[in-house]
């Protein structure tokens, strides 16, 4: 890389983002967004023009429960070569194109549904596509992970990429979505949507392969459970073993470099972070609506130039989080995430205010954008080297549950408030308290550690 040719501007760009393998993440991460669009958004505003309940249209977010729930079978993706592909693309990709072929039968299927008749179908294929999304996010965060390493200069400027590409693939399909729903009907929108996960597709046949000495370091752990074990060479012998290190070193290995009051406490902090965030993202759409904004002011403002602006914090972000640490940067985009909240319920005291809305977007990319930055990177920080796409999801999987499942009753909470959208949005505000608390307990037990580790060095 040090011989090739320098872009004019070269020098322009920070030292950290001078790396090719940035742009593998950020098309990937583009691949990793696209699926919340179409199970999110999208299906959101469908549901709501066919005349779906708050309660119905919540309840339909509880699809993405299958994200908080990949774990389960991460270590499979991390440990299954798929036959045929695995020699073609590798195993990262393999994956990766696989699980977007089959979102694109999906996708087919959907332009040719109607919810308000059938709903039961819709959700079956909404969970096809939750189910082959999450699984993909397995592959590419593994990906991300095992192509730029650990390098503490370059893991943040990695997940702001990623968070980029992500938004990208979220943000300009949802503005295309909602600025010809009209015109074209959801139906023609869905149609779009499938030609565009088929260039996603071609995408990741662009990308190389990582490389790296994972399948080594299982090896060797498949010969040190073999040793423990106290089994032969047999093949009922040696699936025992295989299956020993495939389902259970993952998060043995997590808990033993962490030890247990650490990785109880990381866990718990990952599960509850932005459960806040998650509540308002859930009813966005029903609440821009309810107040009294069009289709096309939701693409242009929420879709198009959230998009830019997210792009543009993310980058911020990720300079700070260089700059300050992870820790100090979670905290202060925790804080910052819960008052943007705040926003929305003005919003809901004003009405439909068109500079309003932009300022209280402005103000959501900017907190959302920081926060995702140094929470990815926290993430990834994390992770080992032997297991990382396995490592990865569960942590990833507990915010995804933090956020599914307790969000999926977003709906009702509005309900039961009577329709008042300025507590719903001050209630999800005081949410983030609880992860900060856990957050400081965290830092203090690192630095405890740290202190300990240069008393016994000296």
């Amino acid at each position: 890389m040090t011989n090739l040719p320098r872009p004019a501007g070269w020098s322009l760009i920070p030292e950290n983002y001078r790396d090719i393998r940035l742009l593998y993440i950020f098309l990937l991460g583009c691949s990793s967004g696209f699926p919340f669009v179409l199970i999110g958004s999208n299906l959101s505003g469908w549901l709501t023009d066919a005349g779906l309940s708050r309660a119905s249209i919540a309840g339909m977010g509880a699809v993405f429960g299958l994200y908080a729930i990949c774990f389960l079978w991460a270590p499979l993706v991390d440990r299954i070569r798929l036959p045929f592909l695995y020699q073609w693309l590798g195993h990262r990709r393999s994956w990766i194109f696989s699980l977007q072929g089959l979102m694109l039968m999906a996708i087919l299927l959907m332009a040719i549904t109607d919810p308000a008749a059938n709903l039961r179908w819709t959700l079956v294929l909404a969970l096809t596509v939750a189910a082959c999304g999450a699984s993909q996010d397995i592959a590419i965060d593994a990906y991300r992970i095992e192509i730029i390493g650990k390098d503490a200069g370059r893991v943040p400027a990695a997940s702001a990429m990623g968070i980029i590409g992500w938004w990208t693939g979220f943000s300009l399909p949802g503005y295309l979505a909602f600025a010809n729903a009209e015109t074209v009907g959801w139906s023609g929108v869905y149609l779009w949507m499938a030609a565009i996960m088929a260039l996603m597709m071609l995408l990741t046949l662009l990308v190389p392969e990582p490389k790296t000495d994972r399948e080594a370091m299982q090896k060797l752990a498949e010969e040190r459970y073999a040793h423990l074990l106290h089994v032969g060479s047999s093949r009922r012998e040696r699936l025992v073993v295989w299956l020993s290190v495939t389902l259970i070193e993952p998060f043995a290995d997590f808990f033993r470099r962490n030890g247990w009051q650490l990785a109880l406490a990381i866990l718990l902090f990952v599960f509850l972070f932005k459960i806040g965030e998650a509540f308002l993202g859930r009813m966005s759409i029903v609440f821009y609506r309810e107040i009294g904004y069009s289709n096309e002011q939701i693409a242009h403002y929420s879709k198009l130039v959230g998009f830019g602006l997210t792009v543009l914090f993310t980058l911020v972000g990720s300079r700070i989080n260089i700059r300050y640490g992870i820790v100090k940067g979670l905290f202060i985009g925790g804080v910052a995430m819960a008052a943007s909240n705040l926003m929305f319920s003005w919003i809901a005291l004003v009405g439909p205010s068109e500079k309003l809305f932009l300022a209280a977007i402005l103000v959501d990319n900017f907190c959302a954008a920081f926060s995702s930055v140094a929470f990815v990177s926290f993430l990834t920080w994390l992770t080992g080297k032997t297991f990382s796409g396995t490592q990865y999801a569960l942590l990833a999987a507990l915010g995804t549950l933090g956020r599914t499942l307790l969000a999926s009753s977003s709906g009702v909470m509005v309900d039961l408030l009577n329709g008042n959208w300025a507590l719903f949005f001050l209630i999800t505000a005081l949410m983030v308290i609880p992860g900060l608390v856990l957050l400081l307990v965290i830092a203090r037990i690192m630095r405890n550690r740290l202190n300990e580790d240069q008393s016994g060095h000296s």
